[in-house]
């Protein structure tokens, strides 16, 4: 199965464990960074689509899926905190600079990162990820999850009572379901969302252009999260920044065309040119496990 070509670990990251998954191998490693209520394993099809050449570490964040921890938690669900816990992760793998994939929050993530500590980012892939979320411009920053079932009697009934609050297709989410003793729930807390979502609100135009790595910016056509003026306003305005549009998907360009994403992000890094060579990756090998 996919899912087996990562390999689930930890690491003590700010004085809190985070999982994540790693594809292990001699590739040139590679961050991957989910969106809000995602999972890290949302990159094992990318994982192998760029095995060898490339070894994909999907850290699982704050909040989201077996890292979520209410008490290491403590409500900080601001940018600020996310940030500095990708920058702990990286410095704590001490691979050297490398580049930076990011769906939706992770992108912004990315790139905030990339602004702030431009010495761990050597490029970004951002997968939907505005440099404006705010309306009326974005429509619907946030997804009200606040009356969502906690609990539900198996995950057939989950997935119907999603559904029924207006999910299409309540999938995504449900990689986030498991089974409690009082019946199926998520991982994460539904508050919580709430909470990182609203700090995600924001001009992070500054952001955006506050770096000056490589960048592919991917986009969905039929996405009710980035505009496509948007998107097109940011490849315009950040230099070094190639837009990449995939009509006929949405939002998750990644799960909407699987190939087209990995093809896309693959020959991007490809075209990059590396600082340091395979020599500085230390295949197989995480400081902090």
């Amino acid at each position: 199965m996919l899912r087996d070509t990562l390999r689930e670990s930890s690491a003590l990251v700010r004085g809190r464990r985070l999982r994540y998954l790693d594809a292990g191998g001699p590739g040139h490693p590679v961050l991957a960074l989910h969106g809000h209520f995602g999972r890290a394993r949302a990159y094992a099809a990318l994982a192998t689509a760029l095995a060898p050449r490339y070894r994909i570490i999907a850290l699982e964040q704050r909040g989201h899926g077996r890292s979520a921890d209410p008490a290491a938690d403590a409500g900080d669900f601001t940018r600020g905190a996310y940030v500095a816990d990708v920058a702990d992760f990286l410095q704590g793998l001490a691979l050297g600079p490398m580049p930076i994939v990011g769906h939706s929050v992770g992108g912004l993530t990315a790139f905030q990162l990339a602004a702030q500590r431009p010495e761990l980012v050597s490029a970004l892939v951002v997968e939907e990820g505005g440099a404006y979320n705010r309306q009326p411009h974005i429509p619907h920053p946030v997804l009200d999850v606040r009356h969502w079932p906690r609990r539900a009697p198996t995950l057939a009934a989950l997935r119907q009572r999603i559904e029924e609050r207006g999910i299409p297709d309540a999938s995504y989410f449900l990689e986030s379901a498991v089974e409690y003793p009082d019946g199926w729930g998520f991982l994460f807390d539904l508050d919580a969302m709430m909470t990182s979502q609203q700090a995600a609100i924001g001009d992070w135009w500054q952001d955006w252009l506050g770096s000056s790595c490589p960048a592919l910016l991917i986009h969905g056509t039929d996405s009710l999260v980035l505009p496509t003026s948007l998107a097109t306003e940011m490849a315009d305005r950040r230099a070094g920044t190639e837009l990449r549009q995939f009509h006929g998907c949405g939002h998750w360009v990644h799960d909407d065309d699987p190939a087209g994403f990995a093809n896309a992000v693959a020959a991007f890094l490809t075209s990059l040119t590396f600082q340091q060579g395979a020599a500085r990756v230390r295949p197989g090998t995480v400081p902090h496990g």
